[in-house]
């Protein structure tokens, strides 16, 4: 995954920022497929018709799981409780071994401004498996800040994760240069006053909607 669609290229963006902040999942790390297959492993468990497509899957990236669950109980219909399906969905991705092939062309930018600037990681992703995530893509050691959904009240697409990681950096949030493919942050990033380099189609749609409403 290194032809990436950007909203803006990487070159250059050092003399702007005081500090970058990168989502993870679908950002640093192509992960996504492999949350998918576990959300469906979960999902099929319960209703072996379940029809969930990839792209719509990926429009809630950058969420907490038990609000994406809830997206796809209210998507299909489901009367399940969305916390126990997040629950399950999260012991199944655990559970197995993945081998996340990293985003080259935001990996290698994370390394070299890692050297310069303050850099931080902002997942709506649970901790234990942001850290593992992290660890597998031999990326851990370069953060120094690793903000998830356990640290604040509200996760994407609310600002406040993006809020804290400028605070536990020391910058100013209009000083940040936020790296998002989710919907759901690239609207957190731009509440908090951030600037944003949107990654895919969808998010870069998203960015100009927040830009230009």
């Amino acid at each position: 995954m290194t032809d990436l669609e950007l909203s803006e290229p990487l070159e250059g963006l050092e003399a702007k920022a005081q500090a970058f902040l990168f989502d993870c999942d679908g950002t640093l790390v192509d992960t996504m497929g492999a949350h998918y297959e576990s959300w469906m492993a979960v999902l099929n468990s319960v209703d072996a018709s379940t029809d969930l497509p990839f792209d719509r899957f990926c429009s809630w990236g950058g969420m907490v799981g038990d609000l994406v669950a809830e997206e796809i109980c209210t998507e299909l219909g489901l009367t399940q409780d969305p916390g126990d399906l997040a629950r399950r969905k999260r012991a199944h991705f655990m559970d197995k071994e993945h081998s996340h092939p990293v985003i080259v062309p935001v990996a290698d930018f994370a390394r070299k401004v890692s050297e310069t600037h303050p850099v931080a990681v902002v997942s709506g992703g649970n901790r234990p498996t942001v850290d593992q995530t992290l660890r597998d893509a031999e990326l851990d050691e370069i953060f120094s800040v690793v903000v998830t959904p356990e640290d604040v009240a509200h996760g994407k697409p609310a600002p406040d994760m993006f809020i804290l990681a400028a605070e536990k950096l020391g910058v100013d949030p209009g000083g940040c240069w936020v790296l998002e493919d989710g919907l759901p942050g690239v609207a957190g990033a731009r509440a908090a006053g951030m600037n944003v380099v949107a990654i895919g189609a969808a998010a870069i749609q998203q960015l100009k909607r927040e830009l230009y409403a």
